[in-house]
């Protein structure tokens, strides 16, 4: 199905390849459980010998558990490998599914992104099933998943800020391997990870804390009590004034105890999620970027030293953890006032890094974005960065297709159209609305900065209007032609404000009889046809194709249409000059089984 895309190939055989080096992984995870498990024995059985009076036992036991200790470590280490091993073959089989189809089945939608005042987000599948967000989004934080749910805009943003994401994304697609390798680290956070409450703890400082940071006791009590035990060992003082001491210093730790705790919350649950983004802003940081945009990015991460600040909270983070086993909490706030040492470094952090965590969140939830943008120029062979133009209202296309339909299966086509009208006539299925749908949905992918399906594209600016989907609403009495005036409705207040729009309407008032259609249709389309409009409506009435401009602006017609071959109805799906000189109901009718061949004779 794929033999001739190079992209395809690119990502099958990355695919195999990482999928042979998992089941490697697992192998040598294999064989470490079986050492582990050895020399836990051996350690048991030496243990044992030395117990009978056997030092070579002892010995040999001691050795063991070395062994056994070093065998834990590596063993840990390579459950990681392999978790982001699992991550990454998971990535790849995620871009795959987006050259067959499957990506329909990936659980992150954005259906939960839908705004209900904004029908372009389901006239033009920006969320939910089958959607723009399905088949792009890479992103796994919460934050990353608004800003990329708020790049799919259908209100153009500034210029600059287009003109940035396309240069980061450019440079990007060109970089598939590194791109794999972000999205794998990413993949390992939580689902819609959100950091905002973190965010917002680590940026309030409790009371007390810095006294706690600046405390001279917490640094000094616990030397004068090792010293006291160790002088104790030699006989040099009282082991009663050293345990005086110690029952002492673990009073003090018990009465800083709820302080601490409350200081060092927002690290209760962290440690996983700390050493990811600690990876993560180290990969961007050693990245060899090129684009402005994101050497931009890379150089705020370095200058604040986001990888090495990650370290230290990921660090104090996991010792932060040790102290949750009773037995080391009891042990080390006895002996080190253990949480008081956390809770101060954890300050002495907040106060020389907290300020720019969010600035460095941020910074990967864009890139999430990026991410999630350059997956277009990874899966699709034909595509471009659309040309941002200034001036009068332009929409300019070479064999543009939608992204939402199979690249081998999609039919290009063309676009050119200024300020004024067009009418777009066809018969039925044959092409009309997925055409209205590509171009549309293809600004707003541009507005985003993402490339389009196309050879080229161009526009200017232009506000997105859509009467596409119009449903009813029985709940508050909205039938489906009084829903459709209200959209119009909107398209025509908003008209006054004299802003640039691209409107589409698809089988303009079909809720009603022909005879109001086509009046209210030449009334609507009479208010929206201005200088800084361009507007593409479908429709099956006819009457609508001698429309007049009533200021002058051209109105012109293109049409879809079928044709015949062995009996049986075909569709091109290409746009043609000029109105539609056919009908297909009958055919349609006859190939839904509802009327016979001879009935549909007779119809004819």
């Amino acid at each position: 199905m794929h033999e001739k895309s190079d992209k395809y190939r690119f990502f099958q055989t990355a695919y195999h390849r990482e999928l042979s080096v998992s089941k490697a992984l697992q192998r040598q995870s294999s064989r470490l459980t079986a050492l582990r498990t050895v020399s836990f024995l051996l350690m048991i059985f030496s243990f044992a010998a030395g117990y009978d009076g056997h030092i070579i036992g002892s010995i040999l036991g001691v050795l063991f558990l070395a062994a056994f200790a070093a065998l834990v470590h590596r063993h840990s280490h390579l459950r990681e490998r392999i978790r982001l091993q699992d991550s990454l073959t998971a990535v790849i089989q995620s871009f795959l599914c987006r050259f067959d189809g499957r990506w329909k089945d990936f659980a992150a939608d954005g259906a939960d992104m839908m705004q209900k005042d904004c029908p372009q987000q389901s006239d033009l599948s920006v969320f939910g099933h089958a959607s723009l967000y399905q088949y792009l989004s890479c992103a796994r934080t919460l934050r990353g998943c608004r800003r990329l749910a708020a790049a799919l805009t259908a209100v153009p943003p500034g210029r600059s800020k287009i003109l940035a994401r396309q240069q980061a994304v450019a440079e990007l697609i060109k970089k598939p391997l590194l791109c794999l390798r972000l999205e794998a680290r990413g993949r390992l956070l939580p689902e819609h990870h959100d950091t905002t409450e973190l965010l917002e703890e680590l940026e309030t400082q409790p009371a007390g804390s810095s006294r706690i940071a600046g405390s001279r006791t917490i640094r000094f009590f616990p030397l004068i009590v090792l010293l006291s035990l160790i002088l104790a060992g030699f006989g040099q003082l009282s082991w009663t004034a050293a345990g005086l001491l110690t029952a002492f210093q673990f009073l003090l730790a018990m009465a800083f105890h709820r302080r601490n705790q409350k200081i060092l919350a927002p690290l209760a649950s962290l440690t996983h999620e700390l050493h990811q983004y600690e990876v993560l802003f180290r990969e961007i940081e050693q990245a060899d970027f090129s684009s402005t945009t994101l050497r931009a990015l890379q150089q705020r991460l370095r200058d604040g030293g986001a990888g090495d600040c990650l370290h230290k909270l990921a660090a104090l983070t996991d010792r932060v953890a040790m102290g949750r086993n009773l037995f080391f909490f009891v042990l080390a706030n006895t002996l080190f006032l253990w949480d008081c040492h956390q809770a101060a470094a954890f300050s002495r952090w907040r106060e020389s890094a907290a300020d720019n965590l969010r600035e460095w969140i941020d910074i990967w939830s864009e890139m999430e974005v990026l991410l999630s943008l350059a997956v277009v120029g990874h899966t699709r062979t034909v595509y471009t960065f659309p040309e941002l133009r200034q001036g009068q209202p332009e929409l300019t296309a070479r064999r543009l297709s939608p992204l939402l339909i199979d690249e081998e299966k999609a039919v290009p086509n063309d676009a050119d159209f200024t300020a004024g009208a067009c009418i777009i006539t066809g018969s039925n299925m044959s092409g009309k609305t997925t055409y209205l749908r590509a171009l549309a949905s293809s600004a707003v992918l541009a507005y985003a900065g993402a490339p389009v399906c196309a050879k080229s594209f161009a526009l200017t600016p232009l506000h997105i209007f859509t009467s596409i989907q119009v449903n009813d609403d029985p709940a508050r009495g909205i039938s489906t032609f009084y829903a459709e005036l209200l959209r119009i409705r909107q398209m025509v207040r908003f008209s006054r404000r004299k802003a640039p729009m691209l409107i589409c309407i698809d089988e303009i008032f079909k809720g009603t009889n022909s005879a109001d259609r086509i009046t209210g249709a030449k009334e609507a389309l009479r208010r929206l046809i201005r200088p800084w409009c361009i507007t593409l409506v479908t429709t099956h009435d006819f009457e609508l194709c001698d429309l007049h401009s009533p200021n002058d602006l051209p109105v012109t017609n293109c049409h879809f249409e079928e044709f015949y071959e062995d009996g049986k109805i075909r569709f091109d799906y290409r746009r043609k000059p000029g109105r539609c000189r056919t009908t297909n109901a009958r055919y349609l009718l006859r190939m839904a089984g509802i009327l016979s061949d001879e009935e549909t004779d007779n119809l004819g």
